[in-house]
C-alpha cells in the first residue's frame, strides 16, 4: 500500500509540473479527487491490518495548526471581548448587532497576523508539499521569502473578516433573543446549539470566499492567479460558478461542530472567570446586564 501511495503522489506532481500554468490548479483538484478514492479503498482494506498510513495522512499538519490556532484564538478573544463591551456602551441599544459585527472584524484582523502563516503551512502540508511544520516554514521562507508565509493574505481577510463578523453577530443576536424569551441564563447545551447554528450559516455563506482563499494560498510561487479578481474570473470561466461552492457540505458540517464546541467552551470559561472575580458578598451579574 505504501508503494501504491508513493507512486500515486509521484504521478500527481509530475502531471502538475508539465501542465500549462493556468490549468495546474484544475489538474491538481482532479488528481486529488482520484487520489481520495484510492485512499478510501486503502483505508477500507487496511482496517484489518491497522491503518497507520491513512490515519497519519488524515491528521497531516495537525501539530503546526494547533501551534498557531491556540495563540490566534487567544488574540481574537482578547481583542473581541473588550472591543465589544466598549462598542456596546457607545452604540444605541438597537445597534448592538453593528457592535458585534465591528468587534468580530477587529478581532479577526488582529488574530490574522498569526492565523495566516498557520493556514499557509497547514494547507501546504495537507497537499503533500512538506513533511513537517518546521520544514514548511523554513523552505517557504527560503524559496519565497518571509512574505511567502503571508501569501493570500488579502483573500484570507476577504474570507475571515466577514466570517468572524457574521458568525459572532449571528451568535450574539440569537443568544440575546433566546435569553430575553426564556428570561434566564442559557445552559451549556443551549450555547452549543446556538454556536453550531451560527457557525453552519456563516460557513455556508462564506464558502465562495474560502474557495478563493484556498486557491491563492496553495499556488505557492507558481502564481497561477494574478490576485483575487483574476482568481474568480478563472474559476468561473474554466469550471463554472458552481465551483465556488465546492466543499460546502463538509465546510458547513465541521464549522457547525466547531462552533458548538468553541462557543460552548467560551461561555463556560467566561462564567467560571466571572464567578472567581465576583466577591461572594456581591450578587452575580444578571442576564439583562450582560446583553
Amino acid at each position: 500500500m505504501r508503494k501504491v501511495l508513493r507512486k500515486t503522489q509521484l504521478m500527481h506532481w509530475c502531471a502538475i509540473c508539465v501542465a500549462p500554468k493556468r490549468s495546474q490548479i484544475r489538474l491538481h483538484q482532479s488528481l486529488q479527487e482520484r487520489a481520495s478514492k484510492l485512499i478510501f479503498y486503502v483505508f477500507s482494506t487496511a482496517a484489518h491490518g491497522g491503518g497507520k498510513i491513512i490515519l497519519k495522512g488524515l491528521y497531516s499538519g495537525l501539530a503546526g495548526n494547533i501551534a498557531g490556532v491556540l495563540p490566534a484564538s487567544a488574540i481574537f478573544v482578547g481583542v473581541y471581548e473588550p472591543t465589544k463591551q466598549k462598542l456596546l456602551k457607545s452604540f444605541p441599544e438597537n445597534l448592538s448587532a453593528l457592535a458585534h459585527l465591528t468587534a468580530g472584524a477587529i478581532g479577526g484582523a488582529a488574530s490574522s497576523l498569526v492565523r495566516v502563516p498557520t493556514e499557509v503551512v497547514k494547507q501546504r502540508m495537507q497537499t503533500g508539499q512538506f513533511a513537517s511544520a518546521p520544514d514548511a516554514v523554513r523552505l517557504i521562507v527560503a524559496k519565497e521569502g518571509f512574505k511567502g508565509l503571508y501569501v493570500g493574505y488579502g483573500s484570507f481577510l476577504l474570507r475571515d473578516l466577514p466570517f468572524d463578523a457574521m458568525q459572532f453577530c449571528i451568535y450574539e443576536q440569537l443568544r440575546i433573543g433566546y435569553r430575553l424569551a426564556a428570561r434566564r441564563e442559557l445552559n451549556d447545551p443551549e450555547n452549543a446549539i446556538i454556536g453550531a447554528f451560527a457557525g453552519a450559516i456563516t460557513g455556508a455563506v462564506t464558502t465562495p470566499l474560502d474557495v478563493i482563499k484556498t486557491r491563492l494560498m496553495v499556488q505557492g510561487s507558481a502564481n497561477q492567479y494574478n490576485g483575487i479578481c483574476d482568481c474568480v474570473r478563472t474559476i468561473v470561466k474554466e469550471e463554472g460558478t458552481r465551483a465556488l461552492l465546492k466543499g460546502i457540505g463538509p465546510r458547513v458540517l465541521w464549522i457547525g461542530l466547531g462552533g458548538s464546541i468553541f462557543f460552548g467552551v467560551l461561555e463556560r470559561t467566561k462564567q467560571i472567570l466571572a464567578q472567581r472575580n465576583t466577591p461572594s458578598s456581591q450578587n452575580p451579574t444578571s442576564f439583562k446586564d450582560q446583553l
